[in-house]
């Protein structure tokens, strides 16, 4: 078609002007094509799409992306074709779409879209990606390669085959590859069959499993039918062993939030004994403090969560002090007064959220860097914000540990935790470690505040959904142990989501309480009880 044309095109200018370079023939070509998208006739504006196609000028891929995207118009006055952006509510900034010229604003009703329908968008799709396989960009050429599998176009089809002939980059040939596989499935020869089964064998793009499900309802050589079988045994193995890997992976992007939620807790409950029910509004706090955080940084989005870390845990922690210093010291050793007034401490923070800020819920922008996923295989792909979250529980989960390791407050906490009488003997303040050590839980709580408005909608009653979980990971892993609470974290996450498949989410988690509750029964201090004063008690 394209030989076809350029002679037509070079017939035609011989005569007219018989000194015409063949670039302006091509320009001239290129421009009389996009002149015909304007027509009523779909047919007209998809054969006009694939002779822009074929002409190989760079403009063409440009103008066919924003064809398919619905951004090419034409003015109504002179049939000029232009792309388009928004200019105000009510008009469009013009850019003329061969000459690249600035055209100024218009009203909306002087431009005029450029229609197109199902059959125009899958050929502006194959034009687009065989136009990109010149490319000299690897990533770009794989990225055409796999707009092209299921493509069953002759012409699409020899492009393929004349690039892989050519190709050095292996995720482009494999690509490519695939392609062929997948045409060659409808050879009328059975070994031509066979060899693309072999390509396709254990191949997780779904266009291969389709084409192969599709193969099997048709085929009738047996020996076609048996490669075909094993084939797509070998792609369900395969699809089997990456969901399992999924649901492990999400279960401890689950667990990653469950340690996060509880570790703070872990703290305040294992050294002072309170039963805290005003954790999880600490959690909200830290929550909102993203979001201010993120109203104050606008156009900042990818800052803002690095901002929002310390800011939370400041704050959560400054309310955790408050807490401490104005009730919690006047209750100690009366666990189910603490219960009460920390539980109604819980309700004030809601109200104090809902009258300052708001009553709905608000959202908390996800950075650039933590959209999207990361695809490990076509069958396979890890969402960022769940991965950066799991790392970033392990990161505080160290750094907490660190802290009661190597540093003097965190020796003191272990001394007040372990023996209270024999610490403030030996002249530790347990008043002051008793304030610090539910400030830096609350601080905790407020970090975990900000991981988790990344993964759900910031509200005034967000903390009670973790509240009952942050303590089921306490006390399965053992009061006051940090360890102890990382592996319960991790343990019950997985659990879920292993039973959610089955049992849905709601049964799961009743499955896992009752499992708890059977366990706390066999062995009341958890996996890992802690030594000293609490064993004591």
């Amino acid at each position: 078609m394209l030989g076809l044309l350029l002679l037509l095109i070079t017939a035609t200018s011989s005569t007219a002007t018989p000194k015409a370079e063949p670039a302006t023939v091509l320009a001239a070509a290129f421009n009389e094509q996009v002149s015909r998208l304007t027509d009523r006739s779909f047919k007209v504006k998809e054969a006009a799409a694939q002779a822009i196609a074929e002409t190989g000028d760079a403009r063409a891929i440009p103008l066919l992306k924003a064809l398919l995207a619905g951004d090419l118009y034409y003015r109504k006055d002179d049939d000029r074709i232009v792309y388009v952006a928004p200019a105000g509510s009510r008009g469009w900034t013009l850019t003329d779409a061969l000459s690249g010229e600035a055209l100024g604003e218009v009203g909306r009703r002087d431009v005029r879209k450029i229609t197109v329908n199902n059959r125009m968008r899958s050929a502006l799709r194959t034009s687009i990606a065989a136009l990109t396989l010149a490319s000299p960009d690897p990533a770009l050429r794989l990225r055409a390669a796999r707009e092209m599998i299921g493509s069953d176009d002759p012409l699409v089809i020899n492009a393929v085959r004349t690039q892989l002939a050519v190709e050095d980059d292996k995720p482009v040939a494999d690509a490519l590859a695939l392609v062929v596989a997948i045409a060659d499935l409808k050879q009328p020869e059975a070994e031509s069959r066979l060899a693309a089964i072999e390509v396709l064998h254990g191949n997780l793009y779904p266009q291969a499993r389709n084409a192969l499900n599709a193969l099997l309802e048709s085929e009738q050589n047996s020996r076609v039918l048996a490669a075909t079988k094993a084939a797509l045994d070998a792609i369900d193995r395969k699809r089997q062993l990456n969901s399992s890997i999924e649901t492990l992976f999400f279960g401890l992007s689950l667990g990653s939030v469950l340690v996060l939620a509880a570790i703070g807790l872990a703290i305040t409950f294992g050294v002072m004994g309170v039963i805290n029910m005003a954790h999880g509004e600490l959690i909200m706090i830290g929550a909102y403090t993203t979001y201010l955080v993120q109203q104050a940084m606008p156009g900042l989005t990818d800052w803002s969560l690095l901002v929002a870390v310390p800011a939370a845990f400041l704050v959560s922690g400054a309310f955790g002090v408050a807490i401490e210093r104005t009730v919690i010291r006047f209750l100690y050793g009366r666990p189910l007064e603490t219960l009460l007034a920390t539980f109604g401490i819980s309700l004030i923070l809601q109200q104090l959220v809902r009258t300052t800020i708001s009553a709905q819920n608000v959202v908390v922008q996800n950075p650039s860097w933590m959209s999207g996923s990361l695809q490990l295989n076509p069958g396979l792909a890890l969402t960022y914000n769940r991965l950066y979250i799991l790392i970033f529980g392990l990161i505080v989960f160290a750094l907490l540990l660190l802290v009661l390791k190597r540093t003097a407050l965190g020796l003191q906490v272990r001394a007040v935790s372990q023996n209270r009488a024999m610490a403030r003997a030996m002249g530790v303040r347990s008043a002051r470690v008793d304030a610090l050590t539910f400030g830096l839980g609350a601080g905790i709580a407020g970090i975990a505040g900000v991981a988790l408005s990344q993964l759900t909608n910031v509200g005034p009653n967000m903390g009670q959904a973790y509240i009952i979980d942050s303590f089921m990971v306490v006390v399965f892993g053992g009061v006051g142990n940090l360890w102890g609470t990382l592996i319960a974290g991790m343990t019950l996450g997985v659990a879920n989501k292993l039973m959610e498949p089955w049992a849905g989410a709601v049964l799961a988690k009743i499955m896992v309480l009752v499992f708890i509750i059977l366990f706390i029964q066999k062995r009341p201090r958890g996996l890992f009880p802690q030594r000293g004063r609490a064993a004591a008690d």
